[in-house]
């Protein structure tokens, strides 16, 4: 704001604060148009014929070659918005701000009682946003005494503007309208772009960050800084769409998966290629210029985003905007990353999950989030201190002394993509908030090999965002080095004691260990993490950034920024199902002990199977990415079917020399998804907690499980998985390439009138898939049945007919 020409600030100051009161801001402007004439500054004729001129160049700009051919009311309300912005615009090159104050109050004293009366006796629900504000500051502003009567208008009038401009979800606004004050909501409307409401991201950061400030005073040593945020509504989306003559996109939700996968690059070209209304770009010029050369992050923030069940965890776009070139450059850059985000929308990822969790049919527009992205600039980098995803819950316990309660953090050094997207070659530091320095392994070769390698970071000077490896960035002039990285000294990990160390970076390994053991991190994030817990009456998970304060002291201070925040998805059928202590050898399809979840899949009657051998053995990149196609043709051919999936490596991965490179869209039919890991077969296992794909798992209630098969205590059925019949070509049609790669198992091939079981035990550290006999299970249905009639006869009547 500092940076703008002093009329421009007084200018914004003016329409911010006449948008506050609607009602007088008709007789304030007369006042202030009666001051320049009285003044001489300008002539009443001459300046009715500028707004003549300055409405008929509006319509010219809307495409309106007749300007006779407007409805005279439409042209009259043209001429009342162009008068108050040339008045708002001559008053302010011409008198100080104060002179604008002394005007209003002088209305405000002449008009303030009628007025008053008059705006509270406005019903909410009936009247523009902008008056409902008026009408809550007014109620807002009262002396204590005098406002108790009007309570009850103003818990409605917060309502309404809560559901007006960021959701309309019961659930949602029920937590927030006990956070949100006036003035916030004020603020959100002030940086509001457009009409509708902001979405689910922005309104899940927004209210996380009011119910932290409002709750944890005295609880929190953190600073819990806001990040600057604008929002473009997500009216905006379909007005898009009409002016570039988008709108026949629109029915993609009805089409076939096969035509949305096809479709969807042109429809990519088409978003890009259109433009923006004149009005709408004029606004992100100006934030551009209070922004100056800060990097930006444009993120999507659509209506059922961060939803309660419904999270859309990596289904949108997101882009990060160094912002370092020309004005012209930067703003061309903002509107094709917005309109790649509106495109998004429509990606067939998302329309099937729409789909699959029965959303189809819901008006899904798309808002979104202009953010400035944090961080600091080192060399000609820019990047925060750390940055991560957190989870109030710790649903994998990597071992039983861990409280699930406490939580966990993927946490990683620069941009945090890296703490939520399944990267392939890379870890971040897995951090359980209970036992903050508790590693899944002490080993230090397994410390090194399963540390962070790379970092995503904004290249100031080639005005890109950029992956880089992490020591091409880390020196030892770092500033918060020892909080970050350690030395490895033949297989022991050295805190460093100064900030002069060998300048051999190579040594460096980030461990986070001195972060860990000497800031309040852990203990301040397992306290922001319980309040949003309790306050939202779920549990949570956010994405956040971290700087460290004060680093010469020894004890540095910490600040976060919570860009994020939503319910976190979780499995719902986690009851404890006990092992079977009598299974034999050949009853065992397979057992694991690595990072296993609490839970079970009662029945499983097929098995698909890619075969590690001939999956590595596939030529060329298309056909691995063609075998997880037909993964997905024979999910969908298998939607009535009860299945799991076993393969190779790292389910998911954008590395498809690590794992096959199949999509949410590709699997959400199936009850688990098993990834196997050995010498010669795929990558050491590594839990992917916390990764917008296993969001996606828990969410469509998928157990993720992981066998290592070179561990002793791993048992694994080859005979099942290699000498069963392939039933693949009587679901689908596929090449015969990759039907060497790709088995479907019937369980009851292997043993006739069988099927499998998975029973996991995340206590005993164990899954164990078996094989089941029909009868034995059909009499173990029903004492389950005859167990619920006798606890609860009509309840159980009613779920079992």
């Amino acid at each position: 704001m500092s940076d703008l020409p002093v009329s421009k600030e007084r200018l914004l100051s003016i329409y911010q604060t006449l948008a506050q009161y609607p009602i007088l801001a008709s007789r304030v402007r007369q006042e202030m148009r009666n001051e320049l004439f009285l003044r001489g500054i300008v002539n009443p004729r001459l300046f009715e014929n500028d707004v003549r001129e300055l409405a008929i160049a509006s319509q010219h700009r809307e495409g309106l070659v007749n300007p006779y051919e407007e409805e005279w009311h439409i042209w009259e309300t043209r001429l009342a918005n162009v008068r108050d912005y040339l008045t708002d615009r001559i008053f302010s090159e011409h008198f100080p701000y104060e002179q604008f104050e002394r005007i209003l109050d002088q209305v405000l004293n002449e008009r303030g009682a009628q007025a008053q009366e008059m705006l509270l006796s406005l019903n909410p629900e009936l009247v523009p946003v902008d008056l409902v504000l008026e009408q809550a500051m007014t109620i807002e502003r009262m002396p204590p005494q005098e406002r108790v009567q009007y309570e009850p208008r103003l818990q409605e009038a917060k309502v309404v503007l809560i559901r007006t401009l960021i959701s309309d979800q019961l659930r949602y606004i029920n937590i927030a309208k006990e956070y949100f004050t006036v003035s916030d909501l004020a603020e959100i409307l002030r940086r509001k772009i457009g009409g509708g409401r902001i979405g689910g991201k922005a309104a899940g950061m927004l209210l996380a960050l009011r119910i932290i400030q409002k709750e944890a005073q005295g609880l929190l040593d953190a600073c819990i800084a806001p990040t600057e945020s604008y929002y473009i509504a997500s009216d905006e989306f379909y007005t898009y769409m009409e002016i570039n003559n988008l709108v026949h996109w629109n029915d993609q939700k009805y089409k076939s998966e096969a035509q949305m996968r096809q479709e969807y690059p042109e429809i990519v070209r088409d978003f890009e290629n259109g433009e923006f209304p004149r009005d709408i770009v004029e606004r992100f010029r100006e934030i551009l210029e209070i922004v100056g050369k800060k990097p930006l992050i444009v993120r999507s923030s659509s209506l059922l985003e961060d939803n309660f069940g419904t999270a859309f965890a990596g289904k949108y776009e997101s882009i990060f905007l160094p912002n370092q070139g020309t004005p012209q450059q930067n703003l061309t850059e903002l509107q094709k990353a917005i309109a790649r985000v509106f495109a998004s929308t429509l990606n067939p990822n998302a329309l099937l999950y729409r789909r699959h969790h029965g959303l189809q049919d819901y008006d899904e527009r798309m808002a979104v989030l202009l953010q400035v992205v944090q961080g600091e600039q080192f060399k000609h980098y820019y990047l925060p201190h750390a940055a991560g995803v957190a989870f109030s819950r710790n649903l994998f316990r990597w071992t039983p002394q861990i409280r699930r309660e406490d939580g966990f953090v993927r946490l990683v050094w620069g941009l945090g993509t890296r703490a939520v997207d399944r990267v392939g070659n890379d870890y971040p530091r897995l951090v359980a908030l209970s036992h903050p320095t508790l590693r899944p392994s002490t080993n230090p070769k397994a410390i090194r090999r399963y540390s962070q390698q790379f970092v995503d970071v904004i290249d100031l000077q080639d005005n890109r965002f950029k992956t880089l490896p992490v020591h091409e960035v880390l020196n030892t002039r770092y500033p918060p080095l020892r909080y970050l990285a350690q030395i490895d000294e033949d297989g022991y990990f050295v805190s460093l004691r100064s900030s002069v160390v060998d300048g051999n970076s190579s040594k460096l390994v980030l461990t986070f260990e001195e972060l860990l053991r000497r800031t309040p991190f852990a203990e301040q994030m397992r306290n922001i993490l319980q309040t949003l817990e309790r306050c939202y009456h779920t549990p949570v998970d956010v994405e956040f950034t971290l700087h460290l304060n004060n680093l010469q002291s020894g004890q540095p201070s910490i600040c976060i920024n919570i860009l994020q925040c939503r319910p976190q998805s979780h499995l719902l059928d986690t009851e404890q199902e006990p092992l079977p202590t009598d299974l034999r050898q050949d009853d065992i399809i397979f057992a694991t002990h690595f990072v296993v979840p609490q839970g079970y899949v009662r029945r499983v009657d097929y098995v698909v199977f890619v075969s590690p051998e001939a999956y590595f053995s596939l030529p060329t990149l298309n056909d691995r990415y063609e075998l997880a196609r037909a993964i997905g043709h024979l999910n969908a051919a298998l939607s009535d079917k009860l299945f799991i999936c076993v393969g190779p490596g790292r389910w998911g991965s954008s590395n498809t020399d690590l794992g096959v490179p199949i999509d949410y869209g590709d699997i959400y039919n199936a009850k688990a998804l098993v990834e196997l890991a050995g010498k010669g077969i795929g990558p050491e296992p590594e839990p992917s907690l916390g990764t917008h794909f296993f969001q996606d798992l828990l969410e469509a209630q998928i157990y993720p499980l992981a066998v290592y098969l070179d561990d002793a205590a791993t048992v694994f059925n080859y005979k099942f998985f290699y000498r069963t019949p392939n039933y693949i070509r009587e679901f689908i049609e596929l090449d015969e390439k990759i039907a060497e790669c790709l088995r479907l198992i019937r369980v009851s091939d292997y043993r006739p009138e069988s099927y499998l079981r998975i029973v996991m035990n995340d206590e005993m550290g164990q899954a164990t898939a078996f094989l089941v006999d029909e009868v034995e299970g059909e009499e173990e249905a029903t004492k389950t049945r005859r167990t619920l009639l006798r606890a609860a006869p009509e309840t159980s009547r009613e779920i079992f007919s």
